[in-house]
């Protein structure tokens, strides 16, 4: 697994022509309540790479997993958003999370439950003053065998960042199913104006960034199928505490093609790649430049260089939506960036580009 930490130069005015991860326990109840949270002490130690401490297989410390947990704690609120693969809002979903920790030290875990405003049936009549009803989805416990082993976490406790991996998407479509078809779900593979996730699907991944000034975070899904053609993505918006959010508009822009001029200039950074194999697991590191470019054509270019002279070019095709979805995530974590990104294979091994994130230098205009 490679995970990327890169920061931002900002370019001259440009123009352009245009393991199961979750458990499948559901339960219904009119007001969510959260479990006790035991309190953590705030480390404030310094990251340790793998590379400095060769006795220390882990790929995240007790150190970093308890600041991840510290990050996560807490009760949780705002909205699900569905997306297809070009960008289009198809859901919305209201929710809620609780998240506390228990046990100590290498025993430390992390329990979530996930509160899903439940859909009212089309047969039923409810009243205004009537409370909504909250589907409940306990999520498997996070610790450090869960976190190596199936996750593969990659933290950054300076950017307050992670990424994660998951093996089913049954989270997800849980959400859908509670949240759009609530009791008038029969369980049918396919149902009518909906789109859920595939049952095998070959990617599973969140990324997950953290507003530096506010208690908001954005945590980012998308879910490749079988094939490994990307199916869908689905956001949470979620803040810590009990105030009203506030969050943008999701819907699409047709007229957002500039928007992806932010985006574009030069990226440096520093990658890690752990390698695993049959006699042990092998860690390489290197600082990383990005290029970021519009050609004339509208068809955005990326060259990657590494400081060992590897250098690797990339070529997409970006159409309006995708101008619009990246621009809005820019608005609502103000001057942060998230990047969603999946497997890919780099010469011979499997090499996991989880995350590139990092604050701007300046405020974007």
């Amino acid at each position: 697994m490679a995970s990327i930490c890169n920061s931002l130069t900002l370019p001259p005015k440009l123009s352009f022509n245009p393991s199961p991860i979750c458990s499948a326990s559901i339960s219904t109840s009119r007001s969510p309540k959260t479990r006790p949270t035991t309190p953590l002490s705030s480390s404030s130690s310094s990251t340790r790479s793998v590379k400095d401490d060769p006795k220390s297989p882990e790929p995240i410390s007790i150190d970093n997993l308890r600041r991840f947990f510290d990050l996560s704690i807490g009760r949780w609120h705002g909205s699900f958003h569905q997306f297809d693969a070009k960008g289009k809002l198809m859901q919305k979903v209201s929710t809620k999370l609780a998240a506390s920790s228990y046990g100590e030290d290498e025993l430390i875990s992390l329990i979530q439950t996930l509160y899903i405003k439940q859909s009212p049936s089309s047969t039923s009549i409810s009243r205004h003053d009537e409370e909504p009803e909250w589907a409940e989805y306990k999520i498997k416990e996070t610790n450090m065998f869960t976190a190596d082993k199936y996750q593969q976490i990659a933290f950054f406790p300076n950017e307050r960042a992670f990424s994660l991996r998951y093996q089913t998407a049954g989270m997800l479509e849980t959400v859908l199913r509670q949240g759009v078809l609530g009791e008038d779900d029969t369980g049918e593979e396919s149902p009518k104006n909906l789109k859920l996730p595939s049952r095998r699907p070959s990617i599973v991944c969140e990324n997950c960034l953290y507003s530096q000034e506010k208690d908001r975070r954005a945590r980012a899904f998308h879910i490749m199928d079988p094939k490994g053609i990307l199916e869908m993505l689905l956001i949470f918006l979620e803040d810590r505490g009990d105030g009203v959010p506030f969050h943008p508009s999701l819907e699409s822009n047709s007229d957002s093609t500039n928007r992806i001029l932010p985006l574009l200039g030069k990226w440096k950074g520093h990658s890690q790649t752990k390698r695993s194999g049959v006699y042990g697991a092998t860690i390489a590191e290197a600082d990383t430049i990005a290029l970021l470019e519009m050609d004339g054509k509208g068809q955005l270019i990326q060259v990657k260089r590494h400081t060992k002279f590897l250098s690797f070019h990339f070529s997409y095709f970006f159409t309006c939506f995708f101008f619009s979805f990246l621009f809005k995530y820019l608005w609502f974590m103000k001057t942060r960036k998230i990047c969603l990104s999946c497997p890919g294979r780099e010469r011979k091994f499997a090499c996991n580009v989880v995350l590139a994130i990092h604050p701007l230098l300046q405020s974007l205009s």
